[in-house]
């Protein structure tokens, strides 16, 4: 059970670092600007084998998606398929062709995603200080459309905390820390090197898929996931990760159990470092695999939907090992 709030977000990060004017004023990709050619080919040589993993969970699955409460899962209708030629609603094209067509309304959010560097805030100041005003009717700075124009490409290293616990999955709440982390690169043989892609399993998605909607999200919606220290985040920074990708909708333990304070590492990591934040990301198959070849890096490959302006948007990530 968390405790009463009892410090706000500005004051628990007066002291924390920033990345704000690190690639100057009008930086609006954040830790992205660590991949250069030479970080993509450093991926590109931890392809050993030509194995291929796409980390995107089903949209629309008919049990439902899982997605942050408050948001719905995607709707997917057909607007045109057989049965509309068989009822003489629609003539075959010239020549004789036919087709089907469909659509869907979705969350940006609702489904594997990354999130804009401008989602979130906690004081008036988005990412590198831009106003949050520029988030009024779309994020016209540091917008997804920024990160989906650059494509996310380098190493990928996945660390797989359950297995390391010995757990199909953590447990609702629980948490880990960098040093879990180290712990657990250390007990597979692999290194978390600086500019890496992070991936991160718990095993917390599988709980919706094989046990249903309502023991994910339980009396009240609590996640595994990293909890803030300020050791963690400078442990971020100064690794100098550049995205951070788990199988959670959060990445990061919903309620901070030592404040009661929500979601504190998307401020003091997002906000302030620019580290990408991917979730909703599936990672069981690729884990099973690397624990059976003891290959834990690899090349990761990402790029959100290009929605100009939009709060976060929908990616199936490509790893390559």
């Amino acid at each position: 059970m968390a405790t009463q709030q009892t410090q706000s977000l500005e004051d628990l990060l007066s002291d924390a670092p920033s990345n704000w004017g690190r690639w100057g004023d009008d930086d609006e990709i954040g830790c992205l600007n660590y991949l250069t050619a030479e970080e993509v080919l450093r991926g590109v040589q931890h392809v050993k084998q030509g194995k291929v993993f796409t980390l995107g969970v089903p949209i629309g699955n008919p049990g439902g998606d899982p997605v942050w409460p408050g948001r719905s899962g995607a709707t997917r209708l057909m607007t045109q398929d057989r049965s509309y030629y068989l009822a003489g609603k629609l003539q075959s094209l010239p020549g004789g062709l036919q087709y089907a067509d469909d659509y869907i309304t979705a969350f940006l959010q609702g489904s594997s995603q990354y999130d804009a560097l401008g989602h979130t805030w906690f004081t008036d100041k988005i990412y590198n200080g831009y106003d949050a005003q520029t988030t009024t009717g779309g994020l016209t700075k540091c917008g997804v459309d920024k990160i989906a124009k650059r494509g996310v490409v380098g190493r990928g290293v996945l660390i797989d905390m359950a297995r390391h616990r010995g757990k199909k999955a953590l447990d609702r709440g629980e948490t880990y820390t960098h040093e879990d982390l180290e712990a657990a690169a250390e007990s597979q043989g692999v290194t978390i090197d600086q500019h890496d892609n992070l991936l991160i399993r718990t095993g917390w998605l599988s709980i919706f898929y094989d046990e249903g909607a309502d023991a994910f999200y339980g009396d009240q919606f609590i996640e595994p996931g990293l909890t803030y220290s300020p050791e963690l985040v400078k442990w971020f920074h100064e690794r100098e990760i550049v995205s951070l990708s788990t199988d959670t909708i959060a990445n990061e333990v919903t309620i901070e159990p030592e404040t009661g304070i929500v979601l504190p590492l998307h401020a003091a990591i997002m906000n302030n470092l620019g580290v990408l934040f991917s979730e909703i990301i599936w990672l069981d198959d690729l884990a099973e695999d690397c624990a059976s070849d003891e290959q834990w890096s690899f090349l990761y490959a990402a790029a959100p939907i290009n929605v100009i302006n939009g709060t976060g948007a929908p990616v199936n990530p490509v790893v390559v090992k």
